[in-house]
């Protein structure tokens, strides 16, 4: 047993300094063009390649519920034809140097990431077919028709899944007239009514540089990070207007249950409520705490309940989704339609019993060690730090996120995670959904 204890602690020293040495050597720069775009920089010689990625605040969550699924189709179209350039003649020249274009959306963000070779020919012939598709999309009539009907076929298949009218009531009542309330795909016949104009005017509203947030990591010198930055946002639309701001997300002030009738053999079931911001003071306290709840997979305490214990369901999880505004605070499971109550009750009172208790000490060491024992894999390649990158970029987090991240989790406490989950999930102001229920109520 002392060995094992031994190992065990030699193993986790390891991954500690494993983790300092990975985060130690990627200092941040940071800096802005002449446009007003945030520059974020890694400098990292390894591989002959880099990452780029341009954001802007133009995510779902800047619909509005007459014009939803606005931003998707904008961030959508882009590639789909673009300063004279055809969609197939993009991907066949892209293609021609092994570059990777992709889109990046969210319910906040939403932009564009190239990945290239860092040798000039590639590079020069990538990221002119990059600023191209960002600063010059043509949004073309015939393409937009064609993919409005894709959307609407996928969407008409989609909501007749449980899972999917989990989800939409879920998020319908968690945050009401709120535009997170608003499914980011947009629905049948607000997708079916969108015209090109509504992109345009989209994209001239949040597409703008001085709000534009650059990432980049990769075989670059900081001259040459410099000079792709301003080159792929120079050409943005610019604007004397107020940045859109999100508005507050409002508490909920009481509980609300649904069982909506399905034929589905399982029931999908969803529980909660607005969680946290993504700049939360107590980011640390809810993400270790979440981690023992239902966040740690087989060694989280939903799970032990729910299934070690029961046999009720194959899994039960919960998570928290920081957005600019409080995003949601989740717990789902999927179960036979015949145990739905027993499954919903014993989920009800391991959440009270969590809030009120918190994890004991073992529970959260154990927690500690296998988040920071896992923390290298969160960096152990560009790709995975470019993401880390746009994030901190975009909501302003610390340019020492990453070296603090070891330190924020080793500090948090049973006292923090008590607190922290008191202050935003009341158990009796939550919203819970079952779908393929044996009755429906209303």
């Amino acid at each position: 047993m002392r060995n094992n204890r031994f190992l065990t602690w030699i193993a986790a020293v390891a991954l500690l300094l494993a983790a300092a040495q990975a985060h130690a050597i990627l200092p941040i720069q940071h800096w802005q063009t002449t446009s007003g775009a945030r520059v974020y920089f890694v400098e990292n010689r390894g591989l002959p390649m880099f990452d780029l990625a341009v954001e802007f605040p133009a995510g779902a969550g800047y619909d509005t519920s007459d014009k939803s699924g606005a931003a998707s189709m904008t961030s959508q179209m882009l590639r789909l034809g673009a300063g004279g350039m055809s969609e197939n003649e993009i991907a066949l020249r892209l293609a021609d140097v092994g570059a990777q274009l992709s889109p990046r959306f969210d319910t906040d963000r939403a932009g564009l990431a190239l990945r290239t070779l860092s040798s000039a020919p590639e590079r020069r012939q990538a990221l002119d077919i990059f600023v191209r598709i960002l600063q010059r999309p043509e949004f073309p009539e015939t393409v937009l028709e064609r993919e409005k009907v894709r959307l609407v076929s996928a969407l008409k298949e989609a909501d007749t899944k449980p899972e999917t009218i989990a989800a939409l009531t879920f998020y319908r009542l968690v945050y009401r007239q709120h535009p997170y309330a608003l499914r980011s795909s947009g629905e049948v016949d607000t997708v079916s009514g969108l015209a090109r104009q509504d992109l345009v005017d989209f994209y001239r509203r949040h597409y703008v540089a001085q709000r534009a947030v650059v990432a980049i990591i990769g075989d670059l010198s900081r001259d040459e990070a410099a000079a792709i930055a301003e080159e792929a946002t120079a050409g943005l639309p610019r604007s004397d207007a107020a940045e859109s701001s999100l508005p507050a997300v409002v508490a909920l002030t009481a509980g609300s249950t649904r069982f909506i009738a399905h034929p589905a053999s399982q029931s999908h079931i969803l529980i909660g409520a607005p969680g946290m911001r993504r700049d939360d003071p107590d980011y640390f306290p809810l993400f270790v705490g979440n981690y023992v709840l239902g966040g740690g997979g087989f060694v989280s305490r939903l799970v032990e309940e729910v299934r070690q214990k029961r046999g009720l369901a194959y899994s039960a999880y919960s998570y928290f989704s920081p957005l600019q505004r409080r995003g949601p605070f989740v717990i789902g499971l999927q179960t036979k339609r015949e145990q739905a109550p027993e499954a919903l009750a014993v989920v009800q009172k391991t959440l009270r019993d969590f809030v009120v208790n918190g994890p004991t000490a073992t529970e959260l060491t154990a927690a500690k060690q296998n988040i920071i024992g896992g923390f290298p894999l969160r960096i152990d390649s560009n790709r995975k730090i470019h993401e880390y990158l746009a994030l901190i970029g975009f909501y302003r987090l610390p340019l020492s996120y990453l070296d603090d991240f070891v330190k924020n989790v080793e500090r948090v406490t049973v006292a923090d995670i008590k607190s922290a989950f008191a202050l935003r999930i009341d158990p009796d102001n939550l919203v819970t959904i079952v779908v393929a229920a044996d009755e429906e109520v209303k």
